[in-house]
């Protein structure tokens, strides 16, 4: 099978999707498949050969480190040659054309929000994972919370839109503690746990240079466990353990700065109830394929959930490739079924 892995693009987690796409790249070759790999941002810029010849290239080494620290994208935007306003790098669609399937490896904006999705669609090029609008709806951690309310549980929230003259009003009439997080963006990219005031305007200060509007979520005091979903099922649940502070980006893709237990070590009933309520934001949500839910567990057992990552990373530190080697599925076997299963979607959403 002739696959694009599609991976970078212009999000702050530009540097995770690098690594997830250099993974599936080359688990998918082991396993006989032409695999050409490229960033979604700089497309085929500096490439004048055959479009063939990219299936046949060795993966980059810089689509292999994922940096400590989110990307600076004025920079990257600016060192694209062409200059162009588009998000998408020159040749990329043709090459998608080209292809039996584009794999996206993909996170945040310009991947998880739809907008790819809806470009391949009307290009008629199948692609991995969920379709364009529930894909829009789950990066929205306020829409989704409004849609799944009824249906599980969820920590009280509102959005905000900070500016320079809300901030001080927002610091001071905000209850605490609270966590203060991008309304849109993943990894735990701008996400804290504000627990005084000061810590509470600095979060605030920071968001608002990720696009200002927040969620302001009620902290739940509890375990933080994540449910996949795959082929419509729950896989086994995964309880993260930072060894210091929470599971921030540094946490999540630095080795060895969190205990990672799959399956988490909960009563069966906690398992059970986990399991539901990921497969009913899925279903209320309309996904398709594969997800990630993220709850919070109360010392009562109760799952507050946080939010549904539709392209969850594939990276060597990811926790869904976790989650299906404990019923038996390799990384390499998971990575064919999602192309397995997503031609099934494609089909069936003609």
């Amino acid at each position: 099978m002739k696959i694009v892995v599609l991976a970078g693009g212009l999000s702050p987690e530009r540097n995770v999707s690098l690594s997830s796409g250099a993974l599936i790249c080359q688990a998918l070759r082991q396993r006989g498949h032409r695999v050409a790999l490229v960033d979604l941002f700089f497309g085929l810029e500096g490439f004048c050969g055959d479009m063939e010849q990219l299936y046949d290239q060795p993966i980059p080494e810089s689509f292999k480190r994922v940096s400590r620290q989110a990307p600076d994208l004025k920079q990257v935007r600016a060192s694209r040659t062409d200059q162009s306003p588009s998000a998408i790098g020159p040749g990329v669609l043709e090459l998608c054309a080209g292809a039996d399937i584009a794999f996206l490896a993909l996170h945040g904006a310009c991947g998880e929000d739809g907008r790819i999705q809806a470009t391949l669609d009307l290009l008629g090029v199948p692609y991995t994972g969920s379709g364009c609008l529930p894909s829009a709806i789950a990066m929205d951690k306020d829409l989704t919370k409004r849609l799944v309310e009824g249906q599980v549980t969820t920590p009280p929230w509102q959005v905000v839109t900070v500016t320079r003259d809300n901030l001080d009003t927002l610091t001071q009439e905000t209850q605490l503690p609270v966590v203060v997080k991008p309304i849109d963006s993943g990894s735990s990219i701008g996400v804290f746990i504000a627990r005084d005031k000061e810590e509470l305007h600095q979060a605030l200060e920071s968001s608002s240079s990720l696009g200002g509007r927040t969620i302001l979520e009620r902290y739940v005091q509890g375990r933080e466990i994540q449910v996949a979903v795959l082929d419509g099922k729950a896989l086994p649940s995964i309880e993260i353990i930072p060894k210091e502070g929470f599971y921030d980006y540094e946490n999540k893709y630095q080795p060895g700065a969190a205990l990672e237990v799959c399956p988490a070590q909960i009563p069966e009933q906690w398992e059970k109830r986990l399991g539901e309520a990921a497969l009913s934001v899925f279903k209320t949500v309309g996904l398709s394929v594969y997800a990630r839910a993220d709850f919070i567990v109360s010392e009562d057992g109760t799952p507050y959930f946080l939010e549904i990552n539709t392209l969850p990373g594939m990276t060597p530190t990811s926790l869904v490739p976790q989650e299906a080697a404990a019923v038996g599925i390799d990384y390499g076997t998971l990575c064919e079924m999602i192309i397995e299963k997503s031609l099934e979607a494609r089909k069936e959403a003609l």
